[in-house]
């Protein structure tokens, strides 16, 4: 009798790792979902995909399905023991549900690293140097005309709000354009581990910082973590930057406090409700805007591609698998 292979259902088709796809299609049965919506989703889950061991999914999934919440884990099959999530956020998943239902979720932290850092520096240099009012400018035909003075990153305060791998690599990047690095953590950081930024208080960092990076999780306590009431104790003249989630500044304060100049700038990646961006930043010049691009390159897809795969196949055939997200992982 020839054995059955596991089932791995892929809410997003495999674009860079195809080498690590076919292998393990060796191994396992992949298939990519067919539901259109996720009412229809539901609905095959019952027959089409009672059997399935594992989920694929990226940050992407949602178009067909929603979020991963309770409702939609409560409609898994009892075979389904692991979702493994290509990308290093994943609050579009309720982990507790899937606790619950001894779900066990995955995720990609390493591989986003380096090429989301890279865009935090691009836009940190854009906002401060104004770059966009200049590039829209010489577009419209108008050479340097009216465009306005920025500033160099010299000597200029960078204030990371999260010290994790992101946080830290855009320090490394920071420092040899001469800026100062402050960070807020939940806790300080051993001084090894801090690649020479000091730890601040939060009201601190909103204080004293030329330029604030954001890089913290969106959490029910980092919603809105930086509102009206925070960026009133920003200096005049801040840049904000934010690579890490939209819901984590309050968008329309922070629309509000660019029209009034007291944000000379922001440089954003992510939006409080993507793909919707609030019509003031829209308008805005000094806005530098950019559609959720953090790990949109060919090399960063593939990695976190081949290591969600990696986590799918460990799961269905019984091996340790490698990064599970921190809130499943036993106490220390």
């Amino acid at each position: 009798m020839i054995a059955t292979k596991p089932r791995i259902l892929f809410f997003n088709p495999v674009r860079h790792a195809v080498a690590a796809y076919e292998a393990l299609c060796r191994v396992a049965q992949c298939e990519v979902v067919t539901s259109k919506s996720r009412k229809e989703f539901f609905g095959d889950v019952r027959n089409k995909y009672h059997n399935v061991e594992a989920i694929y999914r990226t940050s992407a999934s949602g178009a067909v399905a929603g979020n991963f919440d309770k409702e939609f884990i409560d409609q898994l099959p009892p075979t389904l023991k692991f979702i493994c999530h290509n990308g290093a956020g994943y609050d579009q998943i309720d982990v507790d549900a899937c606790a619950i239902r001894n779900i066990t979720v995955t995720y990609a932290p390493d591989p986003v690293t380096n090429a989301t850092a890279d865009l935090a520096i691009f836009l940190l240099l854009g906002a401060l140097r104004q770059l966009n009012p200049a590039i829209n400018s010489i577009h419209k035909g108008n050479f340097k005309r009216g465009v306005d003075f920025g500033h160099d990153p010299q000597g200029k305060t960078l204030g990371i709000l999260g010290m994790g791998r992101i946080g830290k690599a855009v320090v490394q990047r920071a420092r040899p354009f001469g800026m100062n690095a402050i960070y807020h953590n939940r806790r300080e950081l051993p001084t090894d581990q801090a690649d020479g930024a000091t730890y601040v208080s939060f009201d601190q960092l909103l204080s004293d910082s030329d330029v604030i990076s954001v890089h913290v999780p969106l959490t029910k306590g980092t919603t809105h973590l930086i509102g009206k009431e925070q960026i009133a104790k920003m200096r005049p003249g801040v840049v904000i930057v934010n690579t890490a989630r939209g819901a984590i500044i309050d968008e329309a304060a922070m629309a509000e406090a660019l029209d009034a100049g007291k944000v000379a700038a922001v440089g954003l990646d992510v939006y409080e409700r993507e793909p919707q961006v609030d019509e003031r930043l829209l308008k805005n010049e000094r806005a530098l805007l950019i559609p959720h691009l953090g790990t949109h390159t060919t090399e960063t897809l593939a990695k976190m591609e081949t290591l969600a795969m990696e986590n799918a196949r460990r799961g269905v055939l019984g091996e340790e698998l490698l990064t599970i997200v921190p809130e499943q992982l036993p106490p220390r």
